[in-house]
């Protein structure tokens, strides 16, 4: 490789004649790469070897024909075809498309000398120090013509090969190795004794090419085989001559490298379409990959919306009725319908809408950062129309929970009103039941003057038990009205009953008027009537009325709440024992056979008394366990979950490290919340006894369960949408290159100004974060309308505020490296050679299937200048894909 060429241009025999000539005329442009400095002093009278020398001039031929030919010319002996420089300035030309110095038309020997100068200084121009000159190339030199044919190899069809900033041989060499590796019995280390068995060659074409050949059947074994088919299938299929023999690099020890690299230079250079295909498809996929992701994200967001909608327009109603069956067990139930919507239904309703907003935003971060119109879903799926109906349902719910305890209060208010009223009315209509019989007998009229005075002390101490009987029958008529206050499902009937009651005591009045009347005078006409009777009745009737109130007060229900109520009961019915003893020195006196009716049920009702009291005692013994259970493990959640609520507006604040730790904190704040659930659980477990006891209120702590709720659901919320921000700035560093340090200045200097911290500025708060943020911003009527046309960029819905999101966009949009539509469409017009259409064939051939079908079903039919069936327009399509024209 080192035989040719290096030394001072000065040093070679024409270097005279060429500036003296031309004056410069192709000035060095470029600098010498290392590859074109000699690996070992060159000795200009040194023999190349014969064989070398041949394969040399065999494949040098070749290659200078393979360009030639395109200008219709060729050479057959390469140190005579040279000697006059016209086919050698002409090669120069069609490899470098550029146009050298017009050539001496002259036959002369000074004339071949000056067109192989022009051709030899445009070379040096290119950065190349030959060491040849134009007499040695007229004289017909063999070695001198091989070696400048050699540097113009090196210069033009191998220095620009480039492979992980690796050029030359090296870039080569590891472009080989890196097509070469998944074949079997290939291990290209070198360009002379690697590629002797054919194999290496073969491998190249069946990588780009396996439609050429089945290496599956190749084997180590038949080298000629495998060069002369590889040589072969090259000259036919990839347009390559043949520069090489296949018995001369078989039986070489060592094959001539600068041969071999010049063949496979032309194999690099053959598959350099393929190559730019690959990269044009490389990146359609990259771009449809993103917009497949962003359909599938829209999709997405546009089912859950729906979903979530749909599950709101349902339990709205249900939780906006505030009906009953009025009844307690069916309240009760509702009020366990409504614990199992705080306990399973809402919470992940709440975290498919933190879902959304989060998708909504990444999906808009994603569109602004790949330079995509943003993303608008269908009418009344707005994230401000699933705001505002989520609002609606919370406004739904707020209340509902109280307004069921207030119902239950209200039902067992009924229900105790209720019994209080069956059992005061069966009380009284016991007692007047055939009192009207009696005062509508005339017995009195045939009755002695003693039995007639018995009579009138009867009836008068009968009007005195009518008259104690009307406190009763006032509160029965009390009770009734509470009871159609409140609301009783069954107030007809009571009603009905009370009217009866009403018309009876009525009725019970008049006949007790008109009864006292006939007794008067008959008691006239009959003067004989026992005093002793009527005191003894009179005597009688009032404690006959105790014993009757007595018996009403013991069987009167409970309708109490608190340890307090119920020890006030205990001490009331304690005081009443007391008074037995009274009673019944009292009874002795007065005794009748009806007295000792009712006294004895007095007696039999005290010891039940005092069972109903101590089991409502033990009752309200538990309702204070229970109380105090919620409360102790209340006072523990809900310190917690402040600290946690303050923790994350720390985190939200301040960004400590890179952006990947600050998330892996949020994640890990998350799982340790999600793992603090079972507490919740357990509490609302603990809020479903104690509403099930009818318990109310709670004088051992301050939260309840509804401030639990709410607390944990912002909790979750408001970190499911931290997370989300970090990984939507982690993909904005990604994709537009901010620096780590320069998004915690933005962060900064947005926090700074966020006084409120709810993640928004004002336009007055954003307008000081431009400037300190280093914006010029003028304070003039001008800068107003500067300031105007920002706002409109970062808030075109004129919600009034800038989030953080679009400021940090906003700052960084012109820091990106977007891809754009002119680049897609170039890659389609790569994949289509160029054509103005492509088909479904090419499609299918350069892209994933996957890819192309999608590709094929949004693209539309091409309709211009040379359309052929099948076509479709690549151009409208990737200006669809950004939003300049519409699919």
């Amino acid at each position: 490789m080192s035989a040719y060429y290096y030394q001072d241009a000065n040093g070679h025999n024409g270097a005279q004649y060429q500036q003296q000539s031309y004056n410069g005329g192709y000035p060095q442009q470029y600098p010498v790469d290392d590859y074109m400095v000699p690996e070992e002093e060159w000795e200009r009278e040194a023999v190349l070897d014969p064989a070398w020398e041949r394969q040399q001039k065999k494949t040098f031929t070749a290659w200078c024909n393979s360009h030639l030919r395109k200008v219709g010319t060729s050479i057959e002996n390469i140190e005579e075809d040279f000697q006059n420089g016209l086919k050698l300035m002409l090669l120069l030309e069609v490899i470098s498309n550029e146009q050298l110095i017009k050539p001496d038309r002259g036959r002369m020997r000074f004339h071949k000398i000056a067109n192989v100068n022009k051709a030899l200084d445009f070379i040096t121009s290119k950065g190349v120090k030959l060491m040849v000159g134009a007499e040695e190339i007229v004289d017909g030199n063999l070695k001198m013509t091989l070696g400048m044919i050699w540097t113009i190899i090196l210069r033009f069809a191998i220095q620009d090969i480039s492979v992980e900033e690796m050029s030359a041989k090296e870039g080569l060499l590891l472009w080989c190795q890196r097509k070469t590796a998944p074949y079997k019995n290939v291990n290209v280390q070198n360009f002379h004794i690697s590629f002797k068995d054919g194999l290496a060659f073969c491998a190249l074409i069946h990588r780009h090419r396996p439609d050429l050949l089945d290496y599956s059947k190749l084997t180590k074994d038949d080298p000629l085989g495998n060069l002369n088919l590889a040589f072969d299938i090259a000259e036919k299929h990839l347009d390559i001559p043949k520069m090489l023999d296949a018995e001369e690099i078989n039986n070489s020890i060592k094959a001539d490298e600068k041969v071999v690299m010049t063949y496979v230079s032309s194999y690099y250079h053959a598959f350099s379409t393929t190559r730019k295909a690959e990269q044009a498809a490389s990146r359609i996929c990259k771009v449809l990959s993103v917009n497949q992701e962003n359909e599938q994200m829209m999709a997405e967001y546009e089912r859950l919306a729906s979903d979530l909608l749909e599950w709101i327009r349902k339990t709205k109603p249900w939780l906006e009725n505030r009906a009953t069956d009025n009844t307690l067990h069916g309240t009760q139930a509702k009020l366990g319908e409504f614990r199992d919507y705080c306990r399973s239904q809402k919470p992940p309703r709440l975290s498919q809408k933190a879902k959304l907003e989060t998708d909504f935003n990444t999906l808009q971060t994603r569109l602004r950062l790949s330079n995509r119109p943003a993303f608008t879903p269908t009418e009344g799926k707005l994230i401000a129309n699933i705001v505002d109906a989520w609002k609606g349902l919370e406004l739904a719910e707020k209340g509902f929970e109280d307004w069921l305890l207030r119902e239950l209060r209200r039902l067992e208010r009924l229900d105790h009103l209720a019994k209080k009223f069956q059992h005061k009315c069966n009380i009284h209509e016991e007692w007047s039941y055939g009192k009207i019989d009696l005062l509508t007998s005339s017995d009195f009229k045939r009755c002695s003057l003693n039995d007639l005075r018995a009579l009138s002390r009867k009836h008068l101490a009968f009007e005195s038990d009518l008259a104690a009987h009307q406190d009763r029958v006032e509160q029965i008529a009390a009770i009734a009205q509470e009871l159609n206050v409140l609301g009783y499902d069954q107030i007809a009937m009571v009603n009905q009953r009370c009217q009866q009651i009403c018309n009876e005591w009525d009725q019970l009045g008049d006949l007790t008027h008109k009864r006292r009347v006939a007794l008067t005078d008959a008691e006239r006409i009959v003067e004989r009537i026992d005093s002793l009777f009527l005191e003894y009745a009179k005597k009688a009737s009032p404690y006959v009325n105790w014993l009757d109130g007595a018996r009403e007060d013991l069987v009167d229900m409970f309708f109490i709440h608190t340890l307090d109520e119920i020890r006030g009961l205990i001490e009331a019915h304690h005081q009443f024992k007391a008074t037995l003893g009274e009673a019944g020195a009292e009874y002795k006196n007065i005794i009748r056979l009806e007295i000792s009716a009712k006294w004895n049920d007095v007696q039999a009702l005290v010891p039940q008394r005092d069972q109903d009291l101590e089991t409502e005692f033990i009752k309200q013994q538990q309702n204070e366990r229970f109380r105090v259970q919620f409360a102790q493990k209340a006072n523990v959640v809900g310190p917690w979950l402040e600290r946690q609520h303050e923790q994350l507006q720390q985190l939200t604040v301040q960004v400590v490290g890179t952006l990947e730790q600050h998330q892996k904190k949020l994640e890990s704040m998350e799982h340790s919340v999600l793992q603090y659930r079972p507490h919740i659980d357990e509490l609302e477990k603990y809020n479903q006894q104690i509403q099930e006891c009818m318990i109310f209120e709670n004088r051992h702590t301050p939260y309840t369960m509804e401030v639990i709720r709410v607390a944990w659901e912002q909790l979750t919320t408001h970190l499911t949408k931290q997370i989300a921000e970090i990984k939507n700035q982690i993909y904005t560093l990604e994709k537009k290159g901010i620096g780590e340090e320069q998004m915690n200045e933005f962060r900064a200097t947005f926090a700074h100004f966020d006084k409120s911290r709810t993640r928004r500025l004002d336009p007055k708060e954003f307008r000081a974060c431009l400037i300190a943020c280093g914006y010029n911003i003028r304070d003039d009527r001008q800068g107003d309308v500067d300031f105007q046309r920002i706002m409109a960029n970062v808030d075109p819905t004129q919600t009034g505020f800038v989030t953080f999101e679009s400021f940090l966009d906003f700052m960084t949009r012109e820091c990106s490296e977007e891809d754009n539509v002119d680049q897609l469409t170039l890659a389609f017009k790569t994949l289509a050679g160029d054509q103005p259409f492509i088909t479904a064939e090419a499609l299918k051939r350069e892209l994933p299937i996957e890819q192309a079908e999608w590709c094929l079903r949004r693209m539309k039919p091409y309709v211009g200048p040379g359309a052929i069936p099948g076509a479709y327009d690549y151009k409208i399509f990737s200006a669809a894909l950004y939003g300049e024209s519409d699919l």
